[in-house]
């Protein structure tokens, strides 16, 4: 068994915690909180992770784990890791990220230096070469010290997890991937409801929504750096491909419409769907992969997206008697606009109930002022990162 870290974003570490007790496998949930969820797998629950978690950003093997308060226990403690079991001969290693919170060891350059040379050191003794490839593919590390307790991690996931590969575009202000299939859990969607997202911009809320109505996992048209490092093993990566692939059902009736102002961005939903779709077969988006959106291609359980404003955004035709879902993500006045742009907009979502009677409203936004606005106090409210944008999820259960 092996300790891995989830990283995700603050709010989401229950959510990801759910989703591993939920995936087939041996899983064993050690601790979560402060944007990571630490727990026990195999190698085969290793790959289900990467392909099938929706709300992690990135997947960290524990390397190593010791108490250091200077660097000289530092060096020791890293050149200690049997990193040879992990990296490859011919791969060299890169210090990514370091971060020290309450502890002796303060300076980040000096810890990012004196790490790489202990894990340098190690690998060339056991490799017996007198210095590392720079040039070619490298093992990325993280190190993380609090209150002088070292936790050296290795990444497994490469380009980060929110990069399903099915967004191309992400338009001005896009939110994650991990954010948007996040939301969807806090807000208690099911694939039984329909959803709409009046802000849908690149599709993001939308397409995450039919991934999950799909059981289509959404790592299944995406490489991991695991695969080059010494535990990979094809076999079983291509058996837990084929399983997830095996559950992915795309003729389940689904509910999903978005729109928005900005047609430009309509347009690029409609292609990032369609590369979606591709991507929950299995395919790997490329020249050949046909991403246009038109009445010959367009299948019923596609998401529908139209350009229209916010104010003319009202139940689908057939819903109005049935309860559903509002999921979105409103501007909020910084990359796109002014503050007082996106505060005039959510007083005009405070009537969106006479359009959506009886529906459910969840919507993230960065303004801790947006009830005011809206003119409603929220049921829930929780803080709910997106990527480095410090944000807020707020759920109205009826409006």
């Amino acid at each position: 068994m092996e300790t891995v870290t989830a990283l995700c974003g603050i709010g989401a570490e229950k959510v990801v915690s759910n989703e591993l007790r939920k995936l087939a496998g041996l899983y064993r949930v050690l601790e979560s909180g402060f944007g990571k969820v630490r727990f026990e797998t195999d190698i085969p629950g290793i790959y289900r992770a990467l392909m099938g978690l929706r709300c992690a950003d990135r997947l960290l093997l524990e390397a190593g784990l010791f108490p250091a308060a200077d660097f000289d226990a530092l060096f020791e403690g890293v050149k200690a890791i049997p990193w040879e079991a992990w990296i490859p001969d011919g791969m060299g290693v890169q210090v990514a990220k370091v971060r020290s919170n309450r502890s002796k060891l303060q300076s980040i350059t000096t810890i990012q230096a004196m790490t790489h040379k202990a894990a340098a050191d190690r690998l060339c003794e056991k490799y017996h070469r007198n210095r590392l490839n720079e040039t070619g593919p490298q093992a990325e590390i993280r190190v993380y010290v609090e209150k002088d307790q070292v936790s050296v991690l290795l990444d497994l996931s490469g380009e980060p997890l929110f990069k399903r590969g099915y967004r191309t575009e992400g338009g001005a202000a896009p939110i994650r991937e991990t954010t948007a299939a996040a939301l969807l859990f806090l807000a208690n969607w099911r694939r039984k409801y329909p959803l709409y997202d009046p802000f849908c911009g690149s599709g993001t809320i939308a397409i995450e929504a039919a991934l999950y109505a799909w059981d289509a996992a959404p790592g299944l048209g995406r490489r991991f750096s695991l695969s080059e490092l010494i535990p990979a093993n094809p076999e079983i990566e291509a058996a837990v491909r084929q399983e997830l692939l095996g559950k992915v059902n795309f003729e389940r009736t689904i509910r999903i419409y978005g729109s928005d102002t900005d047609t430009q961005a309509v347009s690029m939903a409609k292609s990032n769907v369609r590369r979606a779709y591709e991507l929950a077969q299995g395919k790997t988006p490329g020249p050949g992969i046909r991403t246009e959106y038109s009445a010959e291609i367009r299948l019923p359980w596609l998401p529908d997206f139209s350009t229209k404003p916010m104010k003319a955004a009202r139940s689908p035709e057939g819903l109005a008697a049935e309860p559903g879902f509002i999921i979105t993500n409103p501007p909020y006045g910084k990359r796109l606009g002014e503050p007082a742009d996106a505060e005039a907009l959510y007083g005009e979502m405070g009537d969106i109930g006479k359009r959506f009677p009886g529906w459910k409203l969840a919507l993230i936004t960065d303004h801790p002022g947006f009830e005011s606005h809206f003119g409603r106090k929220a049921d829930v409210c929780r803080e709910l990162t997106n990527g480095a944008l410090d944000s807020y999820f707020y759920g109205y259960e009826i409006l």
